[in-house]
């Protein structure tokens, strides 16, 4: 997605709605220097910000707000149930919208104001705040450099004995958050969810409820949440098998993220585990709201997809529906994969993309608006496509497989189930996926696949091979029969077997110079720590 350009170097924000959390956007908003007016429906709150933020205007109406040009993004801090209204009128008015979790409540909702954006070339961000943790951050690059090992389980505790809401139960209070973190760190969605938990202070308001994922590689995790706990505990625990993580944020700052290269090995056919000391991280400290703010202002100016975009956000919402139908049914799992209003959205967009007589789709499958499958193509069970896409002939795709908007998905490709393509990604004629590192014919190992995960506008060369378990980053270059056995970094340009970079490529397509410029279309890049990205300068 690309985003409109602010005139300004560093935009104009509104906050909207300025309570319990608002105030702590509106303060980082500040310091930043964006922030534009405070919008609330509290007279008295407003006056008391007035007195600490006197270079701030304030206003009592949202349209106050929107017919404003010098304004050119909103930050909304509102309950969930404003979320959809707020975020849509936003939208159409052209202003780039920050919403804190959840998305909105209602998945169709959330569909809708992410077509929006896009069709406006806006950003629209969710604040799922600890994706933005420094701590957070070091964690999920551990787990997608392998240094973790294959990641068998994750689990993760958000208690205490705190503010005690009544407009939302403590699933959709706290676990937002937590699912956010697991989906980063699994690169897949999950199969299977089911929710327990108990109503103790109101009898139709959850206080404590246990959530359990099953993902399609074999990874499990599950949630624990409660404000009915005696002590406070933010923990997130990541099992590999070669190390394990522990991301503590109740620790002071260097104890905050640990390390234990415990071990499992076998005597006398039995397991017996080794326990080794734990590892310290030099982390930088800084203040996550501080990032999840700044990054927000980027994406504005630079035209950067935030991290937890739209569809990101609308990921967590399918979840938390799923977990909450459980809940309402005591318990009773989810045995289906993740995915929105299915049959109902299938039959809504019947009669806007085109399958050739001879291709089959399976049952509970999505096919976006505008995508067309051609000859002898098959689509199976539970996969998703998304808008305008064009898929090729005598290409499989599925089960399970998920597929952005705007992907080119040439002849002869078999897109198998651990592959997850972002939006804008071409695949090449006859390149190979592969999902099982070391498959026997005789021996079932689906239970062992390793997902791969192609990122926003990436190209993946005619006859080029990607191992599975890899990350290919956005908008890099794989050529014509390369073999891909690791991670590709964003905008890397690889060759060869075993692939190697041999430089950088555009959002364009064309080759970088040797200063990160690129001739075709203007662009400067400079280095970061995924690989490339624009250079802010150019605003």
């Amino acid at each position: 997605m690309k985003t409109a350009h602010s005139t300004h170097l560093t935009p104009h924000i509104a906050v909207i709605g300025s309570g319990y959390w608002g105030k702590n956007l509106v303060r980082n908003f500040h310091q930043l220097n964006s922030l534009k007016v405070i919008c609330d429906k509290n007279e008295i709150v407003l006056d008391n910000f007035k007195q600490q933020y006197p270079d701030v205007e304030t206003c009592l109406a949202l349209n106050d707000v929107l017919k404003r040009d010098d304004i050119q993004g909103l930050v909304i801090a509102t309950p969930a149930e404003t979320h959809y209204t707020l975020a849509r009128e936003a939208l159409l008015s052209g202003k780039h919208v920050y919403v804190e979790k959840p998305l909105v409540l209602d998945e169709r909702e959330g569909e809708e104001i992410i077509a929006i954006a896009e069709e406006k070339k806006l950003v629209l961000m969710v604040g799922h705040l600890l994706q933005y943790h420094p701590v957070f951050i070091r964690l999920k690059t551990l787990a997608h450099s392998g240094e973790l090992g294959r990641i068998n389980y994750i689990y993760s505790n958000r208690l205490n004995l705190g503010k005690i809401r009544r407009e939302e139960n403590i699933l959709w209070s706290f676990a937002p958050h937590d699912i956010s973190m697991i989906l980063a760190l699994a690169g897949e969605d999950p199969e299977q969810v089911y929710a327990t938990g108990g109503n103790y202070l109101h009898r139709r308001i959850a206080d404590v409820t246990t959530t359990h994922m099953a993902f399609p590689s074999g990874l499990r995790a599950h949630i624990f949440v409660s404000w009915l706990h005696p002590f406070k505990e933010q923990k997130l625990v990541v099992v590999g098998d070669k190390k394990m993580a522990v991301f503590d944020d109740t620790q002071p700052w260097e104890d905050k993220l640990l390390l234990y290269p415990h071990q499992i090995n076998w005597k006398d056919n039995a397991p017996v585990p080794v326990k080794g000391e734990p590892e310290r991280l030099n982390i930088p400290e800084a203040e996550p709201l501080r990032h999840e703010c700044e990054h927000f202002l980027l994406c504005v100016t630079s035209g950067q997809r935030p991290v937890t975009d739209g569809n990101e956000g609308l990921r967590v919402l399918r979840i938390l529906n799923e977990a909450q139908r459980s809940l309402d049914k005591d318990g009773q799992g989810f045995s289906k994969p993740i995915q929105s209003s299915a049959p109902a959205r299938v039959q809504a967009v019947a009669g806007k993309y085109f399958v050739h007589e001879t291709a089959v789709v399976d049952d509970k499958c999505e096919v976006g608006e505008g995508t067309k499958i051609w000859h002898f193509s098959h689509v199976l069970s539970n996969s998703r496509i998304g808008r305008n896409c064009n898929i090729g002939q005598n290409v499989v795709i599925g089960p399970d497989v998920t597929i952005g908007s705007k992907c080119k998905i040439q002849n002869n490709v078999s897109v198998y189930k651990g592959v997850t393509l972002e939006d804008g990604v071409f695949c090449g004629p006859s390149m190979v996926f592969t999902n099982i590192y070391n498959p026997r014919a005789e021996i079932p190992k689906m239970d062992q696949v390793r997902h791969t995960l192609v990122k926003k506008g990436a190209t993946l060369g005619a006859n080029c091979t990607v191992v599975c378990g890899n990350t290919i980053g956005r908008y890099a270059f794989i050529g014509a029969g390369a073999v891909v056995n690791k991670n590709v970094p964003d905008h890397a340009l690889v060759v060869g077997n075993p692939a190697r970079k041999i430089g950088w490529m555009c959002e364009c397509g064309e080759r970088l110079t040797d200063d990160l410029d690129c001739l075709g279309c203007g662009a400067r890049y400079i280095i970061c720590e995924q690989g490339l990205k624009k250079s802010s300068s150019q605003e």
